[in-house]
């Protein structure tokens, strides 16, 4: 075997294990800083990651029902004040959520997210908005519109949503249904349902939608 091919591959060999046990020793440093960022939280869980850049906010409005995996740069907010005026906001993750990069959970009023719940990368849901539609309220600049809730976002159990999917106020989707990429969900989605597009519409039914409760 020529002399240098031998070397690369030791090479690569001996740099395969210093990214094994960084890789460990990375995972064991997240999970104790997820632990301690957590523990903050009204109901901490019982086996938290939160990845590099993930921020959690409004700790004490938060409650996470078992296991919860949030990978980088994911944004989980019970906001309590804006412009003035204040909230009383619950975030609640069942057990086994699991969160791609770069996700965005807003809260002011109530978002309520099942179990076994998977959520893409870039993943939007939010309970408010800034401001209304009248005439009125769009003469005001964004920033200094207030804050308000159209009702609360309940994510049923074992429900997927795909890359880019945004959940807007007021919205319930249904138990066992997926979202597909970059939908974005306006009105109640019923269980088992398949449902795509901007808004998202129903476009198939997987089940029997009698089980809904």
């Amino acid at each position: 075997m020529n002399v240098s091919i031998l070397i690369l591959r030791l090479t690569a060999f001996f740099v395969g294990i210093v990214e094994t046990i960084h890789a460990r020793l990375h995972y064991r440093w997240r999970r104790l800083t997820s632990a301690v960022t957590v523990a903050r939280c009204a109901l901490p869980g019982t086996h938290v990651y939160l990845g590099s850049g993930t921020r959690l906010k409004g700790h004490r409005h938060i409650y996470i029902h078992g296991r919860f995996v949030a990978m980088e740069n994911n944004r989980i907010e019970a906001i309590e004040s804006h412009g003035g005026l204040h909230f009383a906001p619950k975030l609640i993750l069942g057990d086994n959520v699991s969160m791609e990069r770069d996700c965005h959970i807003g809260c002011i009023n109530e978002v309520r997210i099942g179990s076994r719940v998977l959520m893409a990368s870039r993943v939007y849901i939010a309970d408010h908005s800034h401001g209304g539609t009248t005439l009125a309220d769009i003469r005001i600049p964004p920033n200094d519109r207030p804050v308000i809730s159209k009702g609360s976002v309940i994510i049923e159990d074992d429900v997927w949503l795909g890359e880019g999917v945004a959940v807007m106020p007021g919205v319930r989707i249904g138990h066992s249904s997926v979202i597909g990429a970059n939908a974005v969900v306006t009105k109640d989605i019923p269980p088992f349902s398949l449902a795509v597009g901007v808004p998202a519409r129903v476009i198939k039914t997987m089940g029997p939608i009698s089980k809904h409760t």
